[in-house]
C-alpha cells in the first residue's frame, strides 16, 4: 500500500471485517475513482481535471485508473445496505482508463488540447521527489506526491462484476461525470 491515507483505510476495512466476522452486519463498499460536480476540495481525481483544465498537465506517466460517477458510488452504497451480503466487499467503479485516454477526453470536453509527451517512471519521480522537499521548506502541497507517483506504477484496473450481481449496480458512463465535474469547477472558479 503506497501511503498512509490508503493503509489507514486498509486497516479500517480489516477492523470492520473482523467485526462482520463476529456477526455485526458490515458491508464493505470500494469505491474507484470518484468524479462529478461539487468536489470542493478538491479530491486527488478533481485535481486532475483542475490542473488539466490551468494547463498545468505538460505531460503523463503509463497509468490507469478506474473512473466512477460519484453520483454512482452514492447509489452503490444505497443499493449495498439494502441487497449487500454482511462481510462481503464491493468494488464500485464504472471505466478503466489510461491517465492518456482520461486526459484525452477532458480536452474533448475542455476545449483544451491533451498532452501528447509521456514521461518516463523515473522522470516522474525525480519530480515528484524535489517537490516533495521543496514542499517542506515552503509548506505548500508538492504539484506531484511521491506517494501519487508510486501509485502510478499500477494501473488500478478493476472489475465491478459482483456489485453489478449482487447490488444490482449499474454505474452510467463516466464522460457524463467528467463534463459535470469540468463545469462546476469552472463556475466556481478553480480553472
Amino acid at each position: 500500500m503506497a501511503g498512509a491515507y490508503k493503509r489507514s483505510k486498509f486497516l479500517a476495512e480489516q477492523v470492520a471485517l473482523e467485526y462482520a466476522r463476529g456477526g455485526l452486519p458490515v458491508v464493505v463498499v470500494n469505491p474507484t475513482a470518484p468524479v462529478g460536480d461539487r468536489d470542493i476540495k478538491p479530491t486527488p481525481t478533481g485535481r486532475i481535471i483542475v490542473d488539466f483544465l490551468l494547463g498545468r498537465t505538460p505531460a503523463y506517466v503509463d497509468t490507469g485508473l478506474n473512473l466512477v460517477d460519484v453520483r454512482d458510488v452514492a447509489l452503490g452504497h444505497l443499493l449495498a445496505a439494502e441487497r449487500g451480503r454482511p462481510g462481503e466487499r464491493y468494488i464500485l467503479g464504472a471505466r478503466n482508463m489510461t491517465l492518456r485516454e482520461i486526459l484525452e477526453e477532458l480536452g474533448r470536453l475542455g476545449g483544451r488540447p491533451a498532452p501528447k509527451v509521456q514521461i518516463p517512471y523515473a522522470v516522474a519521480w525525480t519530480y515528484a521527489a524535489v517537490g516533495t522537499a521543496w514542499a517542506r521548506v515552503t509548506s505548500k502541497e508538492p504539484r506531484a506526491s511521491l506517494e501519487a507517483v508510486r501509485m502510478s506504477r499500477k494501473k488500478m484496473f478493476v472489475r465491478t462484476d459482483k456489485a453489478e450481481r449482487e447490488l444490482g449496480f449499474q454505474p452510467g458512463p463516466v464522460e457524463e461525470a467528467l463534463r459535470r465535474a469540468i463545469e462546476w469547477f469552472r463556475e466556481n472558479h478553480y480553472c
